[in-house]
């Protein structure tokens, strides 16, 4: 298939990207990665008469640590970049498990950050892992920039509040003590979109009782989305060892606040089955980490 006819810009500095995004309006899209946007063009679900891309300008494709505060990536990292990052890997290898899940190696090293989560699907391979993690994002336009929770990101599928003029400049993450993991349920493996995806992050109090708790999952809902009850059942406790009862209690939480439809690919009631399965062991796993690190 061939794609329509576009002007295509090739910007140097966000400003300078921000004006044409303001200039051009809906007739703009921006390019990252491509993997999204190329082939809904191929398949005529979008015309953009004006492509942006932001490759040309330095350090969106950055990972830095600001020591005692937080960890900055930039939003043209690809998913293959952070599943092999040694600093991703040491610090946050819940987020460097969810990249290497996404898609297939040849996508990997062409899906962006910025761009899985401007898509906004809701069974995205990234979101859970970062909502665990607390993640912000910074947005620039011309009247500014604005941070705003990831949690609050989400608005639909497909939709999000970023405006029109704005652009995705960082993804801010702060300083953790804790440990997660991800899995993702697919039907093969790879080049799949998930069934169901969990992650899970806990941090521990001095004392051994549950300081932070975090659950996310992906694809049972029209966001990837926090099980908040999930996390209300962990905090303070005291788990003895891995196969404690506060586990199991806090993955039938999840599988509650999971919201699944029945598709082709999988019912409603199997898809809440696997987030109680998904969430068990994704806290499971964070727990051995944790044991293992003290």
């Amino acid at each position: 298939m061939l794609l329509p006819k576009f002007a295509y810009h090739a910007p140097t500095t966000i400003d300078e990207a921000c004006s044409m995004l303001a200039h051009f309006g809906a007739k703009a899209k921006i390019l990252a990665g491509g993997t999204d946007l190329l082939v809904n063009m191929k398949k005529k679900l979008l015309s953009p008469e004006q492509i942006i891309s932001l490759n040309r300008i330095e350090g969106l494709n950055e990972v830095s640590y600001h020591k005692g505060s937080w960890l900055v990536l930039g939003p043209l990292g690809t998913a293959a970049n952070l599943s092999n990052s040694k600093l991703i890997q040491e610090r946050i290898s819940v987020l460097a498990q969810g990249a290497g899940r996404l898609g297939s190696p040849l996508v990997r090293n062409r899906a962006t950050l910025g761009g899985n989560l401007i898509t906004a699907r809701p069974a995205s391979d990234l979101a859970p892992p970062l909502l665990v993690l607390s993640a912000e994002v910074v947005l620039k336009g011309p009247k500014g920039e604005r941070t705003i929770l990831l949690e609050k990101f989400f608005q639909g599928p497909g939709q999000t509040p970023i405006q029109v003029d704005e652009i995705l400049t960082q993804i801010l993450i702060p300083k953790t003590q804790g440990a997660g993991a991800y899995i993702k349920l697919g039907s093969r493996k790879a080049l799949e979109i998930a069934l169901v995806n969990a992650a899970s992050f806990l941090e521990l109090a001095p004392d051994g009782s549950i300081q932070q708790a975090r659950v996310a999952l992906g694809a049972v809902a029209p966001i990837p989305l926090l099980a908040t009850s999930a996390a209300k059942i962990l905090k303070g406790a005291k788990p003895k060892d891995e196969d404690d009862p506060v586990f199991q209690e806090a993955a039938q939480a999840a599988a509650q606040d999971s919201k699944p439809i029945t598709d082709h690919r999988g019912s409603a009631g199997y898809r809440q089955d696997m987030v109680k399965i998904l969430t068990l062991r994704t806290l499971k796993d964070a727990y051995r980490q944790l044991m293992k690190n003290t």
